[in-house]
């Protein structure tokens, strides 16, 4: 068998599994945990106990399921692993690959991780593949791995093998070990057995690295073949020709399957991508149109998508480092660098009597694509990690706080054992009512940058007495005037509501004070909802809006009207 790269671009999306053939009888994960184990300690442990080889706490198979449990979204538990890979930035990692293999003993599908870090030795790979604790009695804490690496493998399947190579001065060892949820299950041990073999390069050969006896050694090499994708150990050994150096690659096999028998993980929708089965597509809007452009927006295609997720998973872009899916590139996405009207806020929580003062900047602004989608929500990491995407601290169904978004890394507050929320301490709860006065008070200040009436009673009648006086129509005499017209399921304060063929209504100052002016045609031709320019608007002192914006505002008004309304009487294209 060739180098598993080899395999990554083929292979069936079937349903069989690995270890030639010997399957867990339920393949769903939410169902797997339920077995009844077997009635008596396995013949091991007897001989354990009587050679007083009980200096560990023992752990059922069991407890490899629901400790997986902790992860709720199969994407959280790729997100640990990604993780994993970045970890290794300071041990010279430059990338992390990401793609399916086959399992050439039944055809069926693998997912497969690969980096180019550190790697691990013995020991370390041991500290990995185990439940917290080392034969070797070593004082050091679980590495860089942790108990991140059962969890994640175990929920996106029931089996996993690691491939690690690493380079400690002159000694260059290759390790390999089993976690196999199959293994453990179908033997009925009621102790967890992990199986691990190590090799090390001497004077150009690869020689077997015996720790314990030569009898323990041959039996953890037949388990290893017996249950894992591999029939022979010259297979398993040329895993190791594309780790190059240093690093480590970790195969998922037996994946988990949905109520329908299918992959949860889908592989052939996207041969770019890896998508979520069963997660909801659908999305709100008053039209096909933007229910399409709802569906391709960051916010939406991330809970179904591994390019979308984990192109916003880390705050900071990477200068020397890869994401590669399925081949290519994972372009990495700044949401702060995406929105429109931009500012900054610092908060400076009150983390503890004694400690430092800690200040967080918070980068806030309107999506790019306001007014037209209600896109909206807090976009919170911890120490460069994305914890909580689009966090909704305000309820839905308003206009206020429309399109804001926020970015933010509070590394003051301590995320949930998933990485996909913190947890709900008093810190966190004063975070959140921050965060809500945030987005109030930003909605307040620059609302109608995007359209909306002005929150602020005098800027409001000033708008008013501008309609009044050029005697063009207020928007409650208009035709649909409602000052509540619905916009992709949101109560809207949009003006001005409706526009002539050939009309576009603009604010504009002068000398004498502020009017409403009609002219000829649009200026510029570009119909995108992000043509207002953040740097060039501003309020002036005394309330009124600054000449500058007058034309742009238009622009961008018709431009939003344009996608979002639809009106089959009348064009609502400018004409040349």
């Amino acid at each position: 068998m060739p180098p598993m790269p080899a395999a990554m671009a083929g292979g069936s999306g079937g349903v069989g599994g690995g270890g030639g053939g010997r399957v867990l009888d339920c393949r769903t994960f939410w169902k797997a945990g339920a077995f009844e184990a077997a009635s008596a300690p396995s013949r091991e442990f007897h001989v354990a106990l009587e050679a007083g080889d009980f200096d560990r706490a023992r752990v059922h198979p069991k407890f490899l399921h629901t400790n997986a449990t902790s992860h709720k979204w199969a994407f959280g538990a790729i997100a640990e692993l990604l993780d994993n890979a970045v970890d290794e930035i300071c041990n010279g990692a430059t990338v992390v690959k990401v793609d399916k293999s086959v399992n050439l003993k039944d055809n069926s599908t693998m997912l497969v991780f690969q980096d180019d870090g550190g790697g691990m030795d013995p020991e370390g790979v041991r500290q990995c593949m185990s439940l917290g604790f080392s034969t070797k009695k070593s004082k050091k804490t679980i590495g860089q791995y942790g108990n991140g690496f059962k969890t994640s493998t175990m929920r996106l399947g029931a089996d996993a093998i690691v491939f690690t190579r690493a380079n400690r001065g002159s000694s260059v060892t290759l390790s390999f070990g089993l976690l196999s949820y199959t293994f453990l299950r179908r033997t009925m041990k009621d102790d967890i057995v992990v199986p691990m073999l190590d090799f090390k390069i001497q004077d150009g050969h690869i020689v077997p690295l015996v720790y314990g006896s030569q009898g323990d050694w041959d039996s953890s090499l037949k388990i290893i073949l017996d249950w894992s994708p591999f029939s022979s150990k010259e297979e398993l050994l040329q895993q190791f020709e594309d780790i190059v150096g240093h690093g480590t690659k970790v195969a998922i096999y037996n994946l988990w399957m949905n109520d329908g028998g299918l992959l949860e993980l889908d592989f052939e929708d996207d041969d770019e991508d890896i998508l979520l089965r069963d997660q909801e597509k659908a999305s709100g809007g008053v039209s096909k149109a933007q229910k399409e452009i709802v569906q391709q927006h960051i916010s939406h295609r991330l809970r179904f998508s591994l390019r979308a997720y984990s192109s916003i998973l880390y705050l900071k872009k990477f200068e020397n480092f890869q994401i590669i899916l399925r081949g290519n590139p994972v372009e990495q996405i700044r949401i702060a660098d995406e929105l429109k009207f931009k500012k900054v806020v610092t908060y400076k929580p009150q983390v503890a009597h004694d400690s430092q003062v800690v200040s967080v900047k918070v980068d806030v602004g309107f999506a790019k694509e306001a007014p037209i989608l209600g896109i909206f929500g807090m976009n919170v990491y911890h120490k460069n990690r994305l914890i909580m995407p689009f966090w909704k601290v305000l309820q839905e169904g308003s206009s206020r706080g429309r399109s804001v978004v926020g970015v933010l890394e509070a590394n003051f507050i301590e995320p949930a054992h998933d990485k996909q929320d913190f947890e709900r301490t008093p810190l966190f709860i004063r975070l959140e009512a921050k965060l809500r006065q945030i987005i109030i008070d930003f909605w307040k200040e620059k609302c109608h940058l995007i359209g909306y009436q002005p929150v602020d009673p005098q800027l409001r009648s000033q708008y008013k007495a501008a309609l009044k006086d050029s005697g063009h129509p207020g928007p409650k005499s208009q035709q649909k005037a409602s000052t509540h017209r619905k916009t992709g399921g949101h109560t809207s304060n949009l003006l001005p509501e409706t526009y002539d063929d050939i009309e576009i209504v603009g604010l504009t100052a002068n000398g004498a004070g502020s009017r409403v002016q009609s002219f000829g045609q649009a200026q510029g031709s570009s119909m995108e909802p992000a043509g207002l320019d953040e740097n060039s608007v501003d309020i002036g002192s005394d309330g009124v809006l600054d000449p500058n914006f007058v034309e742009k505002l238009s622009e961008e008004n018709i431009a939003l009207f344009t996608r979002s309304l639809t009106v089959p009487s009348m064009s609502l294209m400018p004409k040349a």
